[in-house]
């Protein structure tokens, strides 16, 4: 017996096109599970697909997740076409950096509908009996933003802090059907997206980045293997909770904080 398998599962990933979502994908699929990958960008989707074990196995769907109103009927033509789902993987999200003052209202919005809204809208509809199996698994890839501060990610951070209270009353609402649902907070992470950020620092600034993770930067495999483990008969035990990897960055936080106070 390997509690760690996903033989036979059958998976939802958003945000499948780049990044985490990209190698959870991936993951999940050496792990055995089938696929259905959820993003804006076909050709990236494709690219993620030619990376995966049994390409043939997976699917994927072109969704604009600003789109609240397209989930829905997502969610019937998954379940139509490749039945009851056994898991969800939320790794969609976007950023938006902004002082605070220049925040609008609609800056809210769009974050919160694409990194918390959009996520919450399909576990609504996989919840119900005739679309998710029972004993099924939920991850939503949310951020240590959600428990540290910095400055000028307000709305990302609290969209990310949205997902972590979340999971709490989800988990006692999916109990009755041994469905655990958990979440994610990742430091910072080697994605192509990051890469190009941290390429543009100077070198000062690039070290001083650098240094509050004295493991070192994440990879996306920390991430997307934490997340096999929580999608796992494996963490059958586990839900409601916030799962930080952060190469002990909000230690560091913690403990320079207890030094000066």
């Amino acid at each position: 017996m390997n509690p760690f398998s996903l033989e036979g599962k059958l998976i939802v990933v958003t945000g499948a096109s780049s990044g985490i979502g990209r190698q959870c994908a991936i993951d999940c699929s050496k792990m055995g599970a089938s696929v259905v990958l959820i993003a804006r960008d076909e050709e990236r989707l494709k690219e993620t697909v030619s990376m995966m074990e049994y390409p043939e196995r997976h699917s994927c769907y072109l969704v604009d997740l600003f789109q609240i109103d397209q989930i829905r009927p997502l969610v019937d033509n998954i379940v139509s076409a490749h039945g009851k789902i056994d898991a969800y993987v939320h790794a969609a999200g976007i950023e938006k950096t902004l002082p605070l003052k220049l925040l609008s209202s609609d800056d809210y919005k769009s974050v919160f509908t694409v990194n918390t809204l959009s996520a919450f809208e399909f576990i609504r509809y996989f919840s119900s009996r005739k679309n998710f199996n029972d004993g099924g698994r939920i991850v939503l890839i949310s951020s240590i933003l959600s428990i540290v501060g910095r400055g000028g990610v307000s709305a990302y951070a609290a969209s990310k802090g949205a997902m972590v209270s979340a999971v709490k009353s989800m988990a006692l609402e999916f109990a009755p059907k041994k469905i655990c649902i958990n979440s994610i907070s990742p430091g910072t992470i080697r994605t192509p997206l990051m890469e190009r950020f941290l390429s543009s620092l100077s070198e000062e600034d690039y070290k001083q980045r650098v240094s509050g993770f004295p493991l070192g930067l994440g990879e996306v495999t920390d991430i997307s293997r934490t997340c096999l483990f929580l999608l796992s008969d494996a963490s059958r035990w586990i839900t409601g909770q916030n799962i930080v990897v952060d190469g002990t960055f909000t230690f560091v936080i913690s403990s320079k904080t207890f030094q000066i106070a």
